[in-house]
């Protein structure tokens, strides 16, 4: 089977019961990452208050999961690569469960700090194989819808997470280890991930074309047996099956040039992102509100991040990813100077739940992005090296924003965080390439800039969306 066919047959497919398992699978991993993720920005007000925690310790600790981060998304990227989706998906989703409850058994700031960098490990790897299987599985039509869903899903893990913290932290100095098993209990995911299939492009990109070919069929068989008759595979020339090559490959020439566009846009978001959500609730007690104010404003904008999700869902196909991902990058960072340079509380959650909306829509655009621009033998290590960096940066985030609210008080931070979002937008807009309803194969093979994909691409996409209604 070549590369060309299996795309054909997976593109030609209506939306089915396969397809909402997977959505639904990975969006319930996802309502645990996204709540892990922000297990301690909710637990540091705490922290500070109850065990006389430094605002430089609190960065220490963050710093820590965002080092975890790194590892897990360059290790774990290339692990998924050598030893599947599933198997990555299963490993990581166990992994981060397990140590989220070692962060409740943390008795000093150096031991909750290896606790989250282990945390990290897990959560990084786990996104980076979740958001890998969701392109490489859902049709080219309907890929960034199906991308936003997952995210929409998921991000209820933030307000749970947040309302959770703000009953839960206040009742005694010690509660706040009780947020963080929460996170473990990602552990009631792991059935429905066992159910899914092995993602059939990594297995022809093993060689294993006949285990493809029988995944495939179960997938038309069941979508046929939901929807009646398929349609016959509109098939496009995208070359043969291609083998796993030297991890060298994504550092030079043209998927070079892809990830240090993606390095610089997951660096930069990163900063901005994790400055703002990390940070708000330390940023607000310290600046004068109480913890409750703090927390309960906190609580109030991240409701702002399932709609906002869902608002990549109309945008994403239709628009591609590429202006959409440029006009919300410079939303957020309108939204984030306003909060910074307002005191009223009113106004506060507004524009909180304006970042908070805006970042989710964006968070969607861009998962489904990145993994559009690696070919499969390199797709979930090139996604994994990317979002890794950007983990990384992260390392100095909350040392950078410690140093200018110590130097140069509240509102700078918000003015640095505007800044980090300006430069997101600067680069996916100048070099980024275009997307959307394309073929994963075909996008691979594109120049880098110009937009261009060969021939029948969108056709075929486009034939895919009038045939089955979709729009």
């Amino acid at each position: 089977m070549s590369v060309s066919q299996l795309a054909a047959r997976l593109d030609r497919l209506p939306i089915g019961r396969f397809h909402r398992r997977v959505l639904y699978a990975l969006a319930a991993a996802f309502v645990f990452e996204f709540g892990d993720l922000n297990t301690f920005s909710y637990v540091a007000p705490a922290l500070r208050q109850h065990l006389h925690v430094s605002v430089d310790d609190i960065a220490f600790v963050t710093s820590a999961s965002f080092l975890g981060m790194f590892i897990g998304a360059v290790f774990g990227g290339k692990l998924a690569d050598m030893l599947g989706r599933r198997r990555a998906l299963l490993a990581s989703v166990s992994f981060f469960s397990l140590f989220s409850l070692c962060n409740a058994l943390a008795s000093s700031v150096s031991t909750l700090a290896a606790a989250r960098l282990l945390t990290g490990v897990g959560l990084a790897a786990m996104t980076v194989a979740a958001t890998t299987y969701v392109s490489e599985t859902m049709p080219a039509a309907r890929r960034g819808r199906m991308q936003s869903g997952v995210m929409a899903i998921g991000l209820f893990g933030i307000p749970i997470m947040s309302f959770s913290a703000r009953a839960v932290i206040p009742i005694s100095s010690s509660s706040w280890r009780y947020v963080f098993v929460l996170g473990a209990l990602g552990l009631l995911v792991l059935p429905l991930i066992v159910r899914l299939p092995e993602s059939p492009r990594w297995l022809l990109t093993r060689g294993r074309s006949e285990q493809a070919d029988r995944v495939l069929d179960t997938i038309e068989r069941e979508t046929e047996a939901q929807h009646g008759q398929l349609p016959a595979p509109e098939e496009v020339e995208a070359g043969q099956p291609t083998h796993p090559t030297s991890y060298r490959a994504l550092l030079t020439g043209r998927l070079g040039r892809r990830t240090a566009m993606l390095a610089v846009a997951w660096i930069f978001q990163t900063l901005g992102f994790y400055g703002f959500v990390s940070w708000a609730p330390t940023l607000l007690a310290a600046h004068g509100f109480s913890l409750v104010h703090s927390l309960t404003f906190t609580a109030l904008t991240t409701l702002g991040a399932v709609p906002g999700a869902l608002l990549a869902w109309p945008i994403s196909d239709r628009f591609g990813r590429k202006a959409p991902i440029v006009l919300v990058a410079l939303g957020i960072a309108a939204c984030g100077l306003a909060y910074g340079l307002t005191f009223n509380g009113v106004a506060i959650v507004v524009f909180g739940f304006g970042v908070h909306a805006l970042i989710q829509t964006f968070a969607a655009l861009l998962y489904a992005y990145t993994p559009e621009m690696y070919p499969t033998e390199h797709r979930n290590s090139g996604n994994g090296l990317v979002y890794g960096l950007g983990r990384l940066s992260n390392i100095t985030g909350p040392l950078i924003v410690a140093a200018i609210f110590g130097s140069f008080g509240y509102q700078p931070v918000f003015v640095y965080i505007a800044a980090c979002w300006a430069v997101v937008a600067i680069t996916i807009g100048l070099f980024g390439p275009r997307t959307g309803m394309r073929n994963l194969e075909q996008l691979s093979e594109a120049t880098p800039g110009s937009g261009a994909v060969p021939a029948g691409g969108d056709a075929q996409a486009r034939a895919s969306v009038r045939s089955h209604g979709i729009d």
